[in-house]
């Protein structure tokens, strides 16, 4: 494994994440004053990632959506997000967060403010290490693409973010889903939920045998279905748009971070991309490394897969077929590409 320090692009460069990736997909979005959001010959990467942090959380709100577990402050999520560059298609590549990685030697932990030497860590701990620019700078180093824009969200704001989508946001199953942990509990069909549910939802992970590439599924239909709604009805309405754009981006800063008005301007520029036009898959998996004291159980890329779809995004093309990448070892994990269209509920 490389423990080189990851390397910035001399390029301008700027991260549940379920939603973060949302104002950037919407078409017909209201076209805001111009920005200094950046069109790259190669097309553009958004890092979004979501928050495993319950401030601004009341205790009611912990007890009835079972958010009252050790929050581990980290990047729970993490969705790479590549808009090509004639805003004709959008490719979005989820990382799982037990990803193994290497942090560089020199390192400070800003929680400890001790200086590290290179070490093997999980992908969602660079976060909680290093901070945004961290977090970005080792996606830069595993997948060898530039990002230029970063977006975080904490429980607080996805579940705000939500419950701004006037009458709730479809989720649907096949099967039953049930989950003990997140407390959610689905009979077969398609519900509309509000922010709470919602966040229930896409934190599900041990309700189908999936484990987290479960999760991850159950991350990009949500976001799909989130855009449908907004199609049906708050497009036409700039003020409360607007509104949530702003309640998605919040007020933290961070280095090459989105704004408001960025978000809005990215889906103006997508206005007319339609669903089928949207694709997500998840990073090629090979299977699981062996635990690593002090980091525990991690999962290993595929490394030729890796490279062809990071490769194709690189050079602004579309992702690979399924069958262009070898099976994972985790079936699960099986990289399988899906359009946008196939994940939207009946």
């Amino acid at each position: 494994m490389n423990f080189a320090r990851p390397k910035r692009p001399r390029s301008l460069l700027l991260a549940p994440a379920a939603l973060t990736a949302l104002i950037a997909l919407v078409p017909g979005a209201l076209a805001a004053a111009p920005t200094e959001l950046p069109s790259p010959e190669q097309g553009l990467n958004l890092l979004v990632v979501g928050l495993d942090t319950r401030r601004g959380l009341s205790e009611a709100e912990k007890e009835r959506y079972r958010l009252g577990g050790k929050e581990c402050d980290c990047t729970d999520v993490m969705m790479l997000v590549h808009v090509s560059a004639a805003n004709d298609r959008v490719d979005v590549v989820s990382l799982p967060r037990d990803s193994l990685t290497a942090f560089p030697a020199d390192h400070r932990d800003r929680r400890t403010g001790k200086v590290h030497a290179a070490h093997p860590a999980k992908i969602n701990s660079a976060w909680a290490e290093g901070g945004p620019a961290f977090a970005v700078e080792t996606v830069e180093s595993m997948t060898g693409l530039p990002v230029h824009r970063y977006l975080e969200i904490d429980f607080r704001r996805f579940m705000d973010t939500v419950d701004r989508v006037d009458g709730g946001v479809p989720i649907c199953t096949v099967e039953p889903l049930k989950d003990p942990a997140t407390g959610i509990d689905l009979q077969p069909g398609t519900k509309r939920v509000g922010g709470g549910e919602g966040l229930q939802y896409v934190r599900s992970r041990k309700a189908d045998g999936q484990m987290d590439f479960g999760r991850i599924h159950k991350q990009q239909k949500f976001v799909v279905n989130t855009l449908e709604r907004l199609r049906e009805g708050i497009l036409d309405e700039p003020e409360r748009l607007t509104d949530l754009a702003a309640t998605l981006r919040g007020t933290a800063a961070a280095e090459r971070g989105i704004s408001t008005a960025e978000l809005l301007t990215l889906a103006a520029r997508l206005r007319d991309l339609p669903p089928d036009r949207t694709e997500f898959a998840t990073v090629p998996v090979r299977g699981f490394h062996p635990n690593i004291e002090g980091v525990g159980s991690t999962l290993a890329w595929d490394e030729e897969g890796a490279a062809e779809v990071f490769g194709r995004l690189r050079e602004d093309r579309p992702l690979p077929a399924a069958e262009e990448v070898a099976p994972s070892t985790i079936p699960a994990a099986t990289y399988r590409p899906a359009a946008g269209s196939s994940l939207i509920c009946p």
